[in-house]
């Protein structure tokens, strides 16, 4: 959990003394960077005491400790990133050489890729394949020697030196955004302490104070060498949760940090919740459920009772994921919020969701020349909604049932989306899409139960489709066509059971079934 808030009303000497200690121990996080990014895989716990060890008569052991845990966590980010980008290699390249391997113009099946459409094409990609294998064997290089490629202040930021015109800043102003973001002014939270933290503490009535670096106690305005700013804090989002941890002296982990493009400064207070304990299904699917369908630029969702019946009218939660990083992230963030409201207001204690993962689909090869298609779905945000869904229904009580999303908007748009549609209301195939995920989620299958058929003939409208249960194997699936004569593909009086009218299991029993004979005529009255 994060909340972040401005720290408004700073004197010069307060942003003078943030911007000398964000300066210093940035230099210090750089330097211990670069040794842990130096020692590799032969990182040990003795070099690790080692490292703090430099840093603490330079700092304090409070803030060698964050800076040595920072320097941990993005290296290990580091080695995840290059691990994920070794396994986009290989599917790359694992790719291309079957499609090299079929003959020109070869079609491909649903699931197998065919050959390539030309002779230039078949040139071009195999010029990239042995692009791809270099990159790969580089890759590999790097990891089995511990190396990593991190830039502190980020990659983005250092290429964007080498184009100031196209991204309209000058060099003084670039100057100043990479320093600043290569400041480091942030503390891990201890509990039992005072406030929660030694390092930077904030107190409940909104006092904040730090503790500075040895080179820098000579600027200290409190007793053992602490600065207390001039102004006072507020958090109004989650603040009262906020103020019981700070109360308790429990951990809470603070980040000042300066945004050079507002040119004002924020304080970001982050803790730890513990995690809600899973309740069982059959409690979370009392009240019924709400299924959601992702898609590239809203989600779509639909209210079922406990019978798997869609409820009310299909509701869409809009978002935009153009631009910057932190419009995306506010863009979904702001949308799960008004879908948990809903939820909330509909008394629903669970949420059905697909487990999307498309880290297999997204390479060049898988979908050919359908750049559209492959852009939609690189910009489908799925482990960050995952990851934004789960903590953020966690916090409001509410469970989520991940389901298996095999063909759940085609079967949704054959079997709901017509029977759902009115003149009032015109549901669209990914609100279909939802009743259908929503159904999963519930243990029903998919397909709607048909009407019986009229009593007077079963034939004029076809037979009743029965609905089979959970535990039937195979219920998803095309059902298969059954062997044997039909009574309107045969002639009369063909077929096994052409003479015996009982066998349609027709109520009552028919009068042709009695034994009967016609006298003979008489000759003369």
């Amino acid at each position: 959990m994060a909340v972040r808030t401005r720290l408004k009303q700073l004197t010069p000497a307060d942003e003078e003394v943030l911007r000398l200690v964000g300066a210093h121990l940035g230099s210090l996080a750089s330097r211990d960077l670069k040794a842990r990014c130096r020692d590799g895989l032969e990182h040990s716990s003795e070099t690790w005491a080692v490292r703090k060890r430099e840093l603490t008569h330079l700092s304090s052991s409070r803030w060698a400790g964050s800076i040595t845990k920072a320097t941990h966590d993005q290296w290990a980010l580091a080695r995840r990133c290059q691990l994920a980008h070794i396994q986009n290699l290989e599917a790359g390249i694992q790719r291309i050489e079957h499609r090299l391997s079929q003959p020109v113009g070869q079609k491909g099946t649903k699931k197998t890729p065919g050959g390539y459409r030309s002779k230039r094409e078949w040139h071009a990609k195999s010029r990239r394949l042995g692009v791809l294998q270099d990159r790969l064997a580089a890759a590999r290089a790097d990891r089995e020697a511990g190396r990593v490629h991190v830039v502190r202040g980020g990659k983005r930021l250092a290429r964007t030196r080498h184009h100031l015109e196209t991204a309209q800043l000058t060099e003084s102003v670039w100057r100043g955004r990479w320093e600043a973001e290569r400041w480091f002014c942030q503390a891990d939270g201890e509990s039992g302490k005072r406030h929660g933290n030694e390092t930077i503490r904030v107190s409940p009535d909104g006092e904040v104070s730090l503790k500075l670096p040895a080179p820098l106690a000579h600027l200290a305005n409190a007793p053992h060498g602490r600065y207390v700013l001039a102004c006072r804090i507020t958090f109004t989002h989650r603040g009262q949760e906020w103020a019981d941890r700070v109360t308790a002296d429990r951990a809470v982990a603070y980040r000042i940090h300066y945004d050079t493009g507002r040119t004002r400064w924020y304080v970001t207070a982050a803790w730890q919740s513990p995690p809600a304990p899973a309740i069982p299904i059959e409690a979370a699917l009392a009240s019924g459920v709400i299924g959601i369908d992702m898609n590239a630029d809203h989600l779509a969702a639909w209210r079922l009772d406990v019978h798997g019946n869609p409820i009310g009218a299909p509701r869409r939660f809009s978002y935009d994921l153009t631009g910057t990083a932190e419009h995306r992230d506010a863009q979904l963030r702001h949308a799960l919020t008004r879908l948990l409201h809903w939820v909330r207001t509909c008394g629903v204690k669970a949420i059905a969701v697909e487990d999307l993962d498309f880290a297999a689909e997204k390479t060049r090869e898988k979908h050919g020349r359908n750049k559209r298609f492959r852009r939609l779905i690189c910009g489908m945000p799925t482990g960050r909604l995952r990851a934004r869904l789960a903590s953020m229904a966690d916090a409001t009580g509410i469970a989520v049932i991940a389901v298996d999303p095999a063909y759940t908007s085609r079967w949704g748009a054959q079997h709901w989306q017509r029977p759902l549609t009115s003149t009032t209301r015109k549901p669209t195939r990914h609100d279909a899409a939802a009743v259908a995920i929503g159904r999963r989620a519930q243990g029903h299958p998919i397909r709607r139960r048909t009407a019986p058929p009229p009593h007077d003939r079963s034939d004029r409208v076809g037979h009743r489709t029965v609905q089979a249960g959970p535990g039937v194997p195979g219920r998803e699936e095309t059902r298969p066509r059954i062997p044997g004569p039909r009574t309107r593909s045969l002639r009369a009086g063909r077929g096994a059971n052409a003479g015996d009218q009982n066998a349609q299991h027709r109520p009552g029993r028919s009068t042709e079934h009695g034994f009967w004979q016609q006298d003979s005529l008489p000759l003369s009255l």
